[in-house]
């Protein structure tokens, strides 16, 4: 499976963007789906998670309530809706996917994650 991540840009704080992350070349349903992002000088910290089915969701306490992560496992594509953005949500956005086999405790983390997309970049102005 390939992941490529679209949908970023530069916003006003307070707007919303929608990120997608489209899967090819492989079984997008077999994996679950995580979003992280890294901002210039930081580690690359996690956001959300989705388990294969959408049973199970993740957040970061920093995104709940305001983040929605989501997948249509039919079209091999996932998404994370970002409301209420703030400058400090700035940052390289990046899709991953996680075997079935990953424990909960390592969803958060980008070691539980074996393939990984290309950032797209989101710029919140204040």
């Amino acid at each position: 499976v390939q992941l490529q991540a679209s949908g970023g840009g530069l916003v006003q704080a307070g707007n919303s963007l929608r990120l997608t992350c489209a899967a090819s070349g492989g079984s997008f349903s077999a994996y679950s789906l995580g979003w992280f992002r890294q901002a210039p000088g930081k580690e690359r910290e996690f956001v959300a998670a989705i388990r294969r089915r959408g049973g199970t969701i993740y957040y970061a306490d920093s995104v709940k309530g305001r983040f929605t992560i989501s997948r249509e496992n039919n079209q091999g594509t996932g998404y994370l809706q970002m409301n209420s953005l703030k400058p400090e949500d700035t940052a390289v956005y990046y899709c991953a996917a996680a075997p079935q086999s990953t424990i909960s405790s390592e969803m958060y983390s980008a070691r539980g994650y074996t393939i990984w997309g290309q950032g797209t970049q989101v710029t919140v102005s204040s």
